[in-house]
């Protein structure tokens, strides 16, 4: 038996670009709990660099899947 994890693509549950709530559903995590740890880290990082990686990240992700 396997079992095929979700790709990683935006959200429909999105804030902004839907990011983080791709991340979190690729990864089985509450969306809002992944949006509190980006912004921790990212000011931890003095924030360009988690602003960067976000646009970088909003660009590569697929859009999320159609319905249907």
């Amino acid at each position: 038996m396997t079992t095929t994890q979700p790709r990683l693509r935006r959200s429909k549950d999105r804030l902004i670009a839907g990011v983080c709530g791709g991340i979190a559903e690729w990864l089985g995590w509450d969306p809002t709990l992944v949006r509190i740890l980006y912004v921790v880290l990212s000011l931890a990082s003095a924030a360009f660099p988690g602003a960067l990686a976000y646009v970088i990240l909003w660009f590569v992700m697929p859009k999320p899947a159609e319905a249907g």
